[in-house]
């Protein structure tokens, strides 16, 4: 089975942040990237996350900076808006793993590289990952229910939203309003309404073919 939707666009990270600063990850590389006017500027090898707990794909921004965190936290923490956790760019004290998927979702680098970052992004600054959804790129697409978090959760809501069973915020957290709607979305298609997420309902939901 294959993804058939894609849920992020690349859109706003060009045209009108033409004038600043912003940063791309590929998690496929496990390279970021800092660009300027479209033009990179910085490059560095960085560590993501893990088939079971991995980095957060889609379009979010610095939205605070420390020092010192010490431990496996490296020396700088940059963190980023995403909204069904805490996720940031980071330091190590590991950094032979660096160019691995280890992390538990953030993005670890080099400390002298991280403290080169953090001096030259400021908060604002737009950070657009991309890679796989389902983690590795497995292409395993996990059960969803209640208390589930992250992408697969998002783009669920974001497809039952188009079909106007959802309402709520497309924020990656399976909650009780998104539990109702699949309610509906399977009572509409005559399955069984236990409010959680199979292979069943991403096929008829147009995610997976």
């Amino acid at each position: 089975m294959v993804l058939v939707v894609t849920l992020f666009s690349t859109t706003n990270v060009h045209g009108e942040h033409n004038d600043h600063i912003y940063i791309r990850i590929n998690l496929w590389t496990n390279e970021l990237i800092v660009l300027k006017n479209d033009e990179v500027i910085k490059k560095f090898f960085v560590a993501s996350g893990t088939e079971s707990s991995p980095t957060p794909i889609g379009l979010f921004k610095v939205e605070e900076k420390s020092r010192s965190w010490g431990g496996g936290f490296g020396t700088r923490w940059l963190g980023l808006n995403v909204p069904w956790g805490q996720y940031g760019i980071h330091g190590t004290n590991k950094p032979s793993l660096i160019g691995k998927n280890v992390s538990g979702g953030c993005i670890r680098m080099r400390n002298r590289d991280v403290e080169s970052l953090f001096e030259l992004i400021p908060t604002g600054t737009m950070v657009y990952i991309e890679g796989p959804i389902t983690g590795k790129g497995k292409g395993e697409f996990k059960n969803l229910s209640f208390g589930s978090k992250g992408n697969l959760v998002q783009l669920v809501q974001h497809r039952l939203k188009n079909i106007g069973l959802y309402g709520g915020i497309e924020n990656g957290i399976y909650d009780v309003s998104t539990e109702r709607a699949i309610e509906k979305f399977q009572k509409i298609n005559n399955l069984p309404a236990t409010g959680a997420v199979t292979i069943q309902e991403y096929v008829l939901l147009g995610l997976l073919e």
